[in-house]
């Protein structure tokens, strides 16, 4: 075979010098493009239905009536479902195969885009359930098929996919009220418009299920996770991180208009902060996994965070855009070395499936109580200035667990071939 010409070549050959079982009926390097493109397009998918809520929340609430508390609620809800059904992705995976459960879940996620933009209220709140399901689901098996087919670059691809991640959050939070006013200012319009990434991301993932059918099908069970420290600060930085990340998907946009911003002028800067992170989640785990270990990296992009939350909450507004940079450098940086870890503290590609489960299930569970909690701040006070008090706490704690998690050691777990 020639020599790679760059390293994104090298990279890709890797990938399938890694699989020992990979067919030969296409080139290497073909065969691996069609793997990151396919990874690239699922994690475009993964923020979306999140995002393009934000900006439009005040227009629906009016449009279906809802109180307050309910609107909280629609942005709790899909944060709660990531937790609540993220553990049943290795099961699944093991019945079915990881591609076939990653096709199977996009068109779930279509179908719960198309929901909530139908059938009212009923339909907002159980589309809304099905959409953060899938996602949750989806986001557990990504890092065990990154630490299997790249295990050689797992930083590097961690970085491309949430960098691909995040460009889906930016998209969403910028496009979706201009849609909607294109097409009458119809928020269901806009919310709807997501189902079509969806379905293309499952069409371009279906050569997948076919390359892989008949392999990597032995399956293993992982006992220890829930009695391993580390796996536990591991979960906790996942879920304080994504706590802060997801009260900025969910009121980042409110907390602005009411401070004199215009939907769409709030929804860009959401947007334009998203965008920011997709250097940061590139950068940070490539600089992260040059050092001994990632505990300065952790706490660099999580006072950055800090930092921007409360520019944009504090600061003055002619001002507010560098402040919404700041953001996301270090919300970049602090989702994509939350995955990193997962990856880096697991031995092997099973590993890494089980504890991104538990990272991810109790995490993302944990981390719906940060929207909720402002929600009930805001009610309570009619302002959000108290809100700092929630960023300082979740930031503080989020260092700590980090600082255990960023430590370069494996988890101690047993693994056993079923």
């Amino acid at each position: 075979m020639p020599r790679p010409e760059n390293a994104l070549e090298e990279l890709l050959i890797d990938a399938e010098a890694d699989d020992d079982q990979v067919q030969h009926s296409q080139p290497v390097v073909n065969r691996a493009w069609l793997l990151l493109l396919g990874l690239v397009l699922v994690a475009l998918n993964l923020r979306p239905a999140l995002s393009s809520m934000a900006p439009l929340l005040n227009d629906v609430s009016e449009s279906l009536g809802l109180s307050a508390a309910r609107a909280g609620l629609l942005t709790t809800l899909p944060v709660l479902c990531l937790g609540l059904f993220a553990p049943l992705a290795p099961f699944l995976a093991r019945r079915f195969g990881a591609e076939r459960v990653v096709l199977g879940i996009l068109l779930t996620l279509a179908a719960g885009i198309i929901l909530r933009s139908s059938l009212g209220a009923v339909g907002l709140f159980a589309g809304s359930l099905l959409a953060g399901a899938s996602i949750g689901i989806i986001g557990v098996l990504l890092p065990g098929i990154v630490k299997r087919d790249f295990a050689r670059h797992a930083g590097v691809m961690t970085g491309v996919y949430t960098m691909a991640l995040c460009l889906g959050a930016a998209l969403a939070a910028g496009a979706t009220v201009p849609l909607s006013q294109h097409f009458g200012d119809s928020w269901k319009i806009g919310l709807g418009f997501w189902m079509v990434p969806a379905l293309l991301a499952a069409l371009c993932w279906l050569p997948q299920v076919g390359q892989k059918q008949g392999t990597h099908q032995v399956a293993y069970r992982v006992r220890g996770l829930l009695r391993d420290p580390l796996a536990w600060q591991v979960t906790l930085y996942m879920g304080l991180q994504s706590s802060l990340a997801y009260i900025v998907f969910g009121w980042l946009p409110s907390i602005l208009i009411d401070r004199g911003l215009s939907a769409t002028q709030a929804g860009l800067v959401l947007s334009g902060s998203v965008i920011v992170q997709l250097a940061s989640s590139l950068a940070a785990p490539w600089l992260a996994t040059r050092g001994k270990d990632q505990r300065l990296a952790i706490v660099v992009v999580m006072l950055l965070t800090l930092g921007g939350l409360f520019g944009c909450l504090y600061a003055p507004l002619d001002g507010l855009w560098g402040w919404a940079i700041v953001l996301g450098l270090g919300q970049g940086g602090t989702f994509s070395l939350a995955l990193t870890l997962i990856v880096l503290r697991s031995r092997d590609a099973h590993v890494a499936a089980n504890l991104s489960s538990m990272a991810q299930g109790v995490g993302y569970t944990l981390a719906s109580l940060g929207p909720l909690a402002v929600g009930l701040v805001h009610d309570w006070t009619g302002g959000w200035a108290v809100t700092g008090w929630i960023f300082a706490l979740l930031g503080v704690g989020a260092i700590i667990a980090g600082l255990g998690a960023g430590r370069a050691r494996y988890v101690h777990v047993a693994s056993e071939r079923l």
